[in-house]
């Protein structure tokens, strides 16, 4: 299928960059993403429905967090699956409509986790700085508005980013990475002027990082000040517990997103490099998220041994 676009061609079927992975490897590497797809899912899964059906977990905090995994579960599913079907077919061919899809899912998912972490860090605040007000300040409404602003605002700042770049006229038919995004996207057109595209892009990535990181460092050094003054041991290892979790989420999320985000920025970083940082940023943190809160958050772990022991108790 061909469209016409300002006196040039453009072929609706596209030609994606692969990984350059020797024929020996072919299939440890496709079996090695199908584990770590499967993994993701049903971990990711398990704490989504932990959350649905067990009554300690219905809380402000767990009804924020539920939107983590949730999230996890749009940025491998968008991204891995795919690639697993050109490692093994070696076809890496993709329909534009569906790089449109794949682009559009991989920002959502990106700015979710900024955003949503943002909420998260919040709630923890309120929970261990004003304990006696939580109650009265997570409230279902409050809590539904916060949820409700995290996926609006991700969302608006997405559509009118790809509706930017839906303008532009297009005549090549190469992505230059092996999953698309805004960048290739954009590197597809002939012509036009591209300015207010980039000048949006860094805004979206200023406003999210930048928001992000202060939201998240003001809360957690208001929650360090709070743990210190307490004289209770056992409190400040509480607190600083529930917090744990999402401060070492972040901290591998935003290593991540930096050499991302730098390697596109710097035109002699090597391609094998932007590859690899984007393979990372979708799929190891969806991976290692459900072990780390599995770990670090007493509450899931609870629930999960608990419906383990009914499930024992059942099947005798």
């Amino acid at each position: 299928m061909e469209v016409q676009f300002s006196n040039n061609t453009f072929s609706f079927n596209l030609q994606i960059d692969k990984l350059d992975i020797p024929p020996e490897a072919i299939y440890p590497a496709f079996f090695i993403g199908v584990f770590m797809y499967l993994f993701s899912v049903l971990s990711n899964g398990t704490m989504l429905a932990l959350i649905v059906t067990q009554r300690s977990l219905h809380k402000p905090m767990f009804y924020i967090f539920f939107s983590l995994p949730l999230t996890d579960l749009v940025g491998i599913t968008c991204f891995l699956p795919r690639l697993l079907v050109d490692i093994i077919t070696q076809t890496n061919n993709i329909y534009y409509p569906t790089c449109v899809l794949q682009g559009f899912l991989i920002h959502l998912y990106g700015g979710s986790i900024c955003l949503n972490m943002m909420a998260m860090s919040f709630d923890r605040y309120i929970a261990i700085c004003k304990p006696l007000r939580y109650n009265s300040i997570m409230s279902p409404l409050i809590v539904s508005c916060i949820i409700a602003l995290v996926w609006g605002l991700d969302t608006v700042l997405i559509v009118v980013l790809f509706a930017l770049q839906a303008k532009l006229p297009r005549c090549k038919t190469f992505i230059a990475n092996v999953y698309c995004s805004n960048n290739t996207l954009l590197k597809l057109a002939c012509g036009g002027d591209s300015t207010v595209n980039n000048v949006y892009g860094l805004f979206i990535t200023g406003f999210l990082q930048i928001g992000s990181v202060s939201v998240q460092l003001l809360s957690y050094v208001q929650i360090l000040i709070t743990c210190i003054s307490r004289s209770q041991p056992d409190a400040r290892i509480k607190a600083i517990n529930t917090c744990l979790a999402q401060i070492i989420t972040y901290f591998f999320y935003e290593t991540v997103t930096a050499f991302t985000i730098l390697s596109y920025r710097f035109e002699n970083t090597a391609s094998i490099a932007q590859k690899v940082c984007g393979m990372i940023m979708f799929t190891f943190l969806p991976v290692v998220n459900p072990i780390i809160y599995g770990m670090k958050t007493r509450d899931i772990r609870n629930a999960f041994f608990v419906v383990l022991k009914k499930h024992k108790v059942t099947s005798t």
